[in-house]
């Protein structure tokens, strides 16, 4: 998944550079401004500060990193380790999922099993997920937006900065100067569009897309706590959690369990 998040960045990067570089690589450094670079960023930071408490926008790097080192959620390793936890259940009892605990990696789906062996009834564990699953959802979505909005405010500072410059430009208007202040007055324009549409846009969109494969894991496994405890058959287990894949991602043995 991070892999993606470089390979866009790096084509994106690349291209717009490339079609610069075709037109004379002296040209470049024209689109070098750091008081431009400046006045998208800063006005963008300055706006979700205005929106948004400290606090979180101290954390939007954090945010941000999660885009390059967010791991895809194996859906079907879960299905699969469910089915063999529900299999030990069926064969030995329930009060033998402690000796497995070790073995599970999956945080969400280990505090739902011991809360089923602890013999807590299957309606308070399922209110319990259900509530861990809304909260980690409100979370992402959150920090989803915060990302959403640095990504808006900044082709608007982009815009900002570009009348300032005309501004700035008319007031003592040169004929022989015109066209390189009306290009230095553009560049924070191109650089909000890009920040915003090839960075931060982009970002809230690849974190959408990483809560929602979380939380279709995180509804699985509480499917798959339920029917652990309520004692389902391992095969009707393993047929009803394979539905939430496409056919194709589904294993080859599928027909077996009908």
């Amino acid at each position: 998944m991070g892999k993606a998040t470089i390979i866009g960045l790096i084509l994106g990067w690349f291209l717009m550079i490339l079609s610069i570089a075709l037109g004379g690589i002296e040209k470049l450094r024209i689109f070098v401004d750091v008081p431009s670079i400046c006045i998208v960023i800063g006005g963008a930071i300055a706006s979700v500060l205005v929106a948004y408490p400290i606090k979180s926008v101290l954390k939007t790097l954090g945010i941000i990193k999660i885009t390059f080192t967010a791991q895809d959620q194996d859906v079907l390793e879960t299905i699969m380790q469910i089915v063999s936890l529900s299999e030990s259940a069926r064969r030995e009892g329930l009060l033998s999922l402690e000796n497995r605990m070790e073995e599970i990696d999956n945080n969400f789906l280990a505090t739902g099993l011991r809360m089923a062996v602890d013999g807590i009834s299957p309606e308070v564990v399922e209110g319990i997920m259900n509530t861990e699953i809304d909260a980690v959802n409100s979370r992402h979505a959150y920090n989803q937006l915060l990302i959403a909005n640095f990504g808006k405010y900044a082709p608007a500072f982009g815009m900002i900065g570009t009348l300032i410059g005309l501004v700035l430009m008319l007031a003592d208007l040169d004929p022989d100067t015109i066209g390189s202040g009306m290009a230095v007055a553009l560049l924070t324009t191109l650089y909000g569009a890009i920040i915003s549409n090839l960075m931060l846009l982009p970002w809230a969109d690849k974190l959408g897309f990483i809560n929602a494969n979380e939380i279709q894991t995180m509804e699985i496994t509480l499917k798959g706590v339920i029917a652990i405890q309520s004692g389902e058959n391992p095969r009707v287990i393993k047929q009803k959690l394979l539905m939430y894949l496409a056919p194709k991602d589904r294993p080859e043995d599928e027909e077996e369990t009908n």
